[in-house]
């Protein structure tokens, strides 16, 4: 079907030329299109690999979907609302969707997959090396795209292809003098450096044999072993030096008599253990309400110190006898437009006790980041002064829109300078900021980088090593979940649950108020 565009132009465009119109219109369409076609082309033949027909198809019909709507001359409204709702659906919605599944299951570091994964990392992790069995001189190829081993007997020469399935003879194989495999009918031979880069998938192949597996030890040695630790599928349970590990359900674990499990496990729905734990692990719970009211301080100062600061330049700069204010505005804009990482790598070797620039100056030595008060203090003055450019941008704009008529007239009325401003411009400014402001306390809700880059969280006391004097909860809910511990992701979920529904209630509340202020002020 041919691209018609003969449609009616949508609103604020019926001024443009006609010829203007029509073009923005086909090249968007075109666009549209062509990533539509883009996806599907590249989904397509990995979703058929794996048999995902449902995903195929749902890709599919949404593919179709979009071809008819963009080639047909009607649904105007929905050609320009279906690319946002796809953007929300995939950055918004599917994130969201997918922490909170996630917040009800164990997944994490030995729990990433199901249990016949589980099942057969067990077994293939406990090979070990059989007394008297031939060490194999170990050639890595491919077969289109399937792994396999070219193994040469040291006392025959004989050479083999070892697969997945078993060892077969393999004919034809060219053999150098250092007794490697250099190339085989049918087969890619790969080099040291692509060899490499597959170390995990070499690792994780086992040639089954008579008598157990024949393992890769290394890139250029293999041996045949025997796995300690076999899976019975008649009690459900692992047996193997000297032990019984019996399926458990519940944990996504292979557990003993004595309560001691496998470290290889598999992911299972665990219901609201995960949020159970974080109100009832006093490890956990006992400073959660520490953290959380240093959270919130964090939050409220950063924002209204941001606040404070960034409308008081842009009031100073707005005043009719300024001068030079493109002069101050881009010198203002400066710590915005540094990158935020690098600059608080600068301001965390600033406040170095020993080298750093602060103390210089001062000519004292205060442990800056090694007493919580003083950290707290510098991490909030290093948030601030990244932050208050943004504040006073938006207030500069937010100014510009605010008559002058309006402060002259209370000026005639008798009202003092700061009166007008506290009755005048004051409400005027956070009818229109008040959004601004609630969108930049969630962000400092969570500003990882602020207190990552800078304090790392500390200073740790003694007596807790796990909660620093500065941690917010991301970081805190980041090393308990990703710590010495490994990833848990499913009870990182779980916290960020809980971090949401506080951002959520708080940023209601304040759109509450919000829209009854836009009620006195309409």
């Amino acid at each position: 079907m041919a691209l018609d565009v003969r449609e009616a132009a949508p609103a604020g465009t019926r001024g443009r030329p006609r010829r203007e119109i029509t073009t923005a219109f086909v090249v968007s369409r075109i666009v549209v299109l062509a990533v539509a076609a883009a996806i599907l082309l590249y989904a397509v033949p990995p979703l058929v690999a794996t048999g995902s027909w449902v995903a195929l198809g749902l890709l599919c019909g949404v593919s179709a979907a979009i071809a008819y709507l963009y080639l047909t001359r009607r649904f105007i409204p929905a050609k320009y609302l279906i690319p946002g709702t796809v953007f929300l659906v995939a950055f918004q919605v599917f994130p969201v969707v997918y922490t909170l599944t996630t917040a009800f299951t164990n997944f994490g570091d030995g729990h990433r997959g199901d249990k016949a994964a589980a099942v057969t990392a067990i077994e293939t992790g406990s090979v070990r090396q059989a007394p008297g069995s031939p060490e194999y001189t170990l050639s890595v190829a491919t077969r289109g795209e399937e792994l396999v081993f070219l193994l040469v007997d040291p006392a025959t020469k004989q050479v083999s292809l070892g697969t997945a399935d078993g060892l077969t003879p393999l004919d034809g194989a060219r053999v150098g003098v250092t007794g490697k495999v250099l190339a085989a009918p049918g087969l890619t031979v790969l080099k040291a450096p692509e060899a490499a880069a597959r170390g995990q998938e070499i690792t994780a192949l086992a040639v089954p044999t008579g008598d157990g597996v024949i393992k890769a030890n290394g890139l250029s040695r293999a041996v045949e072993g025997k796995a300690a630790l076999v899976y019975d599928a008649a009690c459900d349970c692992v047996r193997g030096n000297g032990g019984t590990w019996t399926a458990d359900e519940s944990q996504g674990y292979f557990v003993n008599a004595r309560g001691e499990h496998l470290a290889q496990g598999w992911q299972v729905n665990v219901g609201l253990d995960n949020f159970a734990r974080v109100l009832t692990n006093p490890t956990i719970s006992g400073y959660f309400a520490g953290v959380l009211g240093w959270n919130l301080v964090f939050a409220l100062v950063s924002v209204l110190g941001c606040f404070a600061l960034g409308m008081g330049v842009a009031l100073a700069l707005h005043h009719p006898r300024m001068r030079g204010t493109r002069v101050y505005r881009i010198l203002l804009i400066l710590p915005y437009a540094m990158p935020a990482f690098a600059m608080l790598l600068v301001w965390r070797d600033m406040f170095n006790r020993d080298f750093g620039l602060i103390n210089q100056l001062l000519g004292a030595e205060i442990d800056w980041l090694g007493q919580t008060g003083t950290a707290r203090l510098g991490v909030l003055l290093v948030n601030i002064w990244l932050g208050f450019p943004y504040m006073f941008l938006v207030t500069t704009g937010a100014l510009q829109a605010i008559p002058r008529e309006l402060t002259e007239a209370a000026s005639i009325d008798g009202a003092t300078p700061f009166r007008a401003f506290r009755r005048v411009t004051l409400p005027l400014l956070l009818v229109a900021l008040t959004p601004l402001l609630i969108s930049s306390f969630a962000y400092n809700f969570n500003n990882y980088n602020a207190i990552a880059l800078t304090t790392d969280g500390g200073p740790f006391p003694a007596d807790s090593p796990q909660v620093g004097g500065t941690d917010l909860l991301i970081t805190y809910t980041f090393r308990l979940a990703f710590g010495a511990g490994g990833a848990q992701f499913g009870f990182a979920a779980a916290i960020s649950v809980f971090i949401f529904a506080i951002v959520a209630v708080i940023s209601a509340v304040a759109f509450r108020r919000t829209r009854k202020q836009e009620e006195v002020y309409a």
